[in-house]
């Protein structure tokens, strides 16, 4: 009798559209891959998700993304009722999910970060926390949500009036450069890629808008450059305890890799990074997928 495998989806942090295309597009290829499926669009209800969730599966496919869903929270969850899920377990995806705290775990095993400062609003609103030109973003939301530039001449008051994600804001050093992004599978770095954007970043429509950007695999870096991520990539990855499949990205200024963040529950979709970088190493969609379920774990 094949596996029964249910995939979690939407949620309702900002990345619920998203997560609902990772889920469908998962939960199609497990079914392609002869698992016996069922999908759930998790909503804020916890009992009804206990519903949904019995029988027990066999496992848990984890295509939430943002807030609730990779933060550790619905990993607790999960672990309370014993049911192995894809992608990290609570602490990992708890440190991943707190950007500074993601980077001091990297820093600490020798990964090279980008200068940053965690302030309130504000101190946002007193002056400038660290040297333009410099970015603001939230320190535990996913997708580039909420994320802004502040370059000479620009106004940070406007900002910090209109910031919508509570009290903390994260000042982060602009390094200028490319962004390289990196699939970690396991503990094995796959390839890496640069993403190429004419919007001023990587930013969320850019990532999910047609047209908003393109992937070269591989990046086209020196070799040197090139392995240094893979190697950065699988450090970050250990150091913050990641299981299944991440994705770390970096920006590089041409001499130098910055680590930015790990994201341990990265798009999903056939065209998403990590599928692509997966099918550029001979591993299909559906073999990707099947293989998260395989790996799925609890923590003990």
């Amino acid at each position: 009798m094949s596996k029964h495998v249910a995939v979690l989806m939407g949620g309702w942090s900002a990345e619920r559209e998203v997560s609902l295309v990772s889920g469908a597009s998962c939960a199609n290829a497990l079914r392609e891959a002869g698992y016996q499926v069922t999908a759930i669009d998790v909503q804020r209800d916890a009992g009804a998700l206990l519903t949904r969730l019995f029988p027990k599966p066999d496992a848990v496919f984890n295509a939430l993304h943002g807030r609730f869903g990779e933060d550790g929270c619905i990993q607790g969850l999960l672990n309370i009722l014993d049911v192995p899920y894809t992608h990290s377990g609570l602490m990992a995806s708890a440190l991943a999910m707190d950007k500074p705290m993601a980077k001091r775990m990297a820093a600490a095993a020798g990964v090279p970060v980008v200068e940053d400062r965690v302030v309130s609003r504000a101190e946002l609103l007193e002056g400038d926390p660290i040297a333009r030109p410099f970015v603001v973003k939230p320190p535990n939301e996913g997708s580039s949500v909420g994320i802004y530039f502040v370059m000479d001449g620009d106004s940070r008051d406007v900002i910090a009036e209109r910031w919508p994600f509570g009290n903390e804001v994260m000042v982060e050093a602009y390094i200028p450069g490319r962004e390289l992004t990196v699939s970690v599978m396991g503990g094995r770095p796959l390839a890496v890629t640069e993403i190429v954007t004419e919007r001023e970043f990587y930013d969320y429509d850019a990532k999910y808008v047609d047209g908003g950007s393109h992937h070269v695999i591989p990046a086209d870096i020196d070799a040197g450059t090139y392995d240094e991520a893979l190697r950065l990539a699988g450090v970050a990855f250990k150091a913050l305890g990641c299981r299944g499949v991440a994705r770390a990205d970096f920006r590089f200024d041409g001499e130098n890799l910055y680590f930015l963040e790990i994201n341990t529950q990265p798009g999903m979709t056939p065209t998403s990074l990590v599928p692509e970088q997966a099918a550029h190493v001979g591993i299909s969609f559906s073999e990707l997928c099947g293989w998260m379920v395989e790996n799925a774990e609890c923590d003990s």
